[in-house]
């Protein structure tokens, strides 16, 4: 038997009896977790620094290194993250609808944990104590696969989070860490059907394409983000500004970061020069289309094929359209469906905009950084779902469960 298929099996157990455990023990548990964490500050700083070193020999981009880092705040954060878990409403065992049959049958659907996850991530390590929260609240049971790039923050991390559990009473296998990084391994678990009920890759392009192409067990997408922002030609200017600003500079190597700008062609000679100085003022390469590139000076012209490139660096392009039906027309193309935004003082055209715009988060005069399980009030998130079945847009404790119908009878026979 390998070791996957053990903790596949573990995981199953530990499923059914966290499934029935009340709220109370689940948020003790979380408490617990959030304590030791904070307990682990030292210890995980220090495997921290061991990925960290490693990746810069590999030579990462400061953004993906950014991604990577843990500090002192950084796991505070992640500690308060499972508090403001224990807060949310549990949705286990929500009746959310019922209704009564011609022949007396009562007839409910009830919210239910979905069973055992599979979570497929790269070098957050952030990201291995969001899930398991997210996961525990909603009584599902986890396996969790980071990336060889972050695997001794991931083990330091779960180390906490696995003693706080045991401290519950609840069992220590609804999270299990697979500290095996092998692509061998990483496709076994994709193929785990018997006890993995959905896998959830939560990265770049490659990985989530190659979870989807090799995957048996079900797969809930998350989303590379192709983000753009329109500037129309009603657009405050300052705001727009701030907003490009905010959602290119702030964190560049994340998903909901702005990889392409549109601006409408009647204001484009007043506010290109001023965007991209501010830009370039923060270290951010420009590129562009050949508009654009005779408005500015040194804005390189892309080919076709990278208005769908999502750079995750201090990268953005930018293109000059004639109106808002083609800034839509351009997104709706080239987007991954994860989050567009428009900055405008039209009502017409923002209605347009979140009518059209075909993706999980549309914005009006609002950075795309938004995008956010915690933003969204959701306490965190396993991920941001780009496809349209089942979850859409920032995956929290109501995504992460399934529902079952419950019938009520007094004899009835057909």
């Amino acid at each position: 038997m390998s070791s996957l298929i053990s903790m596949g099996q573990k995981a199953k157990e530990a499923s059914y009896e966290l499934g029935v455990a009340s709220p109370g023990q689940k948020n003790e548990a979380l408490t617990f977790m959030a304590e030791e964490l904070i307990k682990a500050k030292e210890e995980i700083i220090k495997a921290n620094e061991i990925d960290r070193q490693n990746a810069i020999k590999k030579g990462i981009t400061d953004a993906l290194l950014d991604r990577l880092s843990l500090d002192d705040s950084r796991i505070e954060a992640m500690a308060q993250g499972l508090l403001d878990i224990v807060k949310l409403q549990d949705p286990v065992g929500e009746v959310t609808n019922m209704w009564q049959m011609p022949n007396g049958l009562q007839i409910g659907q009830k919210r239910v944990p979905i069973g055992v996850l599979g979570i497929i991530y790269e070098s957050r390590p952030n990201v291995t104590s969001d899930a398991a929260g997210l996961c525990l609240k909603s009584g599902n049971a986890v396996i969790l696969r980071g990336a060889s790039d972050a695997i001794n923050s991931n083990k330091a991390v779960a180390k906490a989070l696995v003693a706080g559990i045991k401290r519950s009473g609840l069992p220590q296998e609804c999270v299990q860490l697979l500290e095996d990084t092998s692509r061998e391994t990483a496709r076994e678990m994709m193929r785990l059907n018997d006890y993995i009920d959905v896998l959830i890759p939560r990265g770049g392009a490659g990985l989530i394409k190659s979870v989807v192409q090799n995957a048996t067990v079900p797969v809930i997408e998350t989303g590379t983000g192709n983000c753009h922002i329109f500037v129309d030609e009603t657009a405050d200017l300052e705001m727009a500004k701030a907003i490009v600003l905010n959602a290119k500079v702030q964190r560049p190597g994340v998903c909901n970061a702005a990889e392409k700008l549109l601006v409408h062609e009647s204001i484009a000679n007043e506010f290109l020069p001023t965007i991209v100085k501010a830009l370039r003022e923060n270290g951010v390469e420009v590129r562009g289309c050949d508009k654009a590139q005779a408005i500015v000076d040194d804005i390189k012209v892309i080919e076709e094929p990278e208005w769908h490139q999502e750079y995750l660096d201090l990268i953005i392009a930018v293109k000059v359209v004639k109106d808002v039906d083609e800034a839509i027309k351009h997104i709706n193309k080239y987007n991954t469906g994860h989050s567009e935004s428009i900055v405008t003082e039209s009502y017409k055209n923002s209605q347009k905009f979140l009518q059209r715009v075909d993706a999980a988060a549309v914005y009006v005069n609002a950075s795309t950084r938004f995008t956010d399980g915690g933003e969204f009030g959701f306490g965190g998130e396993i991920g941001i779902s780009t496809q349209k079945l089942h979850a859409r847009g920032p995956m929290g404790l109501k995504e992460l469960t399934t529902s079952k119908y419950i019938i009520f009878g007094d004899g009835q026979i057909r």
